[in-house]
């Protein structure tokens, strides 16, 4: 299963730049910066913190998609 995120448009929303989302979270830049990426997987803890700071939902914020059904999304 791969995922991806919608961190940097919900960031651009709110115009904050990685380095004020992560201070927010507490969190290092480069961590949001994985994030964006999709070469992180955030803990439970941190994806509810980052939705909330961002004034969403994890659903909204993480896409998750199964490798083996390309239909899925």
């Amino acid at each position: 299963m791969t995922f991806r995120t919608r961190i940097k448009e919900f960031r651009a929303r709110y115009d904050l730049t990685q380095e004020d989302l992560a201070k927010k979270v507490g969190v290092r830049r480069e961590t949001i910066l994985y994030l964006e990426k999709g070469k992180y997987n955030p803990s439970l803890k941190l994806a509810h913190d980052i939705a909330r700071v961002l004034k969403t939902t994890v659903d909204d914020l993480f896409i998750f998609k199964d490798e083996e059904d390309p239909r899925r999304v």
